[in-house]
């Protein structure tokens, strides 16, 4: 959204031996599903960490730490082209879910997933619950979305715009044809 990302310790940095920052490379680099993150924080709670991280997850594959790397050492000028990209689809998608009726939606910061309620479309076309609605998006008219409950937000979806203008007119075109049932 153009909006400068701002941590706990930009903030208060008096806090700075006490505090954990995490990042990835998924959504500063576009690199979904890639599964690599970082952090920094005080080198005892960070050595903590990594004993308990080599002992309980699984290591990413050495390809996609060689990648993350490059994005986090290479040429930095293709975030601004990405993040000019992403508030195109932002902007294209919060509208096109904003025209909807019975959706209500608030603009997505610092991210590439939008999630709208769709309660009263729900409610309105005799559906069960968000996942009952994410069914039949996805098998009447091949679109998927992540129903909201599976983030503890029954009746709303998440929806990723990390894909092309092409896909998200498509995929509009259609949810908003089920909503006008």
């Amino acid at each position: 959204t153009g909006e400068k990302f701002c941590n706990i310790l930009n903030v208060c940095p008096d806090l700075y031996d006490r505090s954990i920052v995490l990042n990835g490379v998924s959504k500063v680099y576009s690199m979904t599903g890639w599964r690599i993150g970082h952090c920094g924080g005080p080198k005892d709670l960070i050595n903590a960490m990594t004993n308990i991280q080599s002992q309980s997850t699984s290591n990413p594959t050495s390809i996609s730490q060689v990648a993350a790397e490059a994005g986090l050492n290479g040429d930095q000028s293709c975030i601004g082209v990405m993040n000019k990209a992403f508030k195109e689809r932002h902007d294209f998608v919060y509208g096109a879910l904003q025209a909807m009726p019975g959706v209500e939606v608030a603009p997505a910061d610092g991210t590439f997933y939008i999630f709208p309620s769709f309660q009263k479309v729900i409610e309105r076309l005799g559906l069960a619950n968000d996942i009952a609605f994410a069914e039949l998006l996805l098998n009447e008219v091949g679109v998927a979305l992540v129903p909201g409950s599976a983030f503890g937000a029954e009746g709303c979806g998440r929806i990723s715009f990390a894909t092309s203008m092409n896909n998200l007119s498509k995929a509009l075109e259609r949810i908003r044809q089920v909503i006008d049932r």
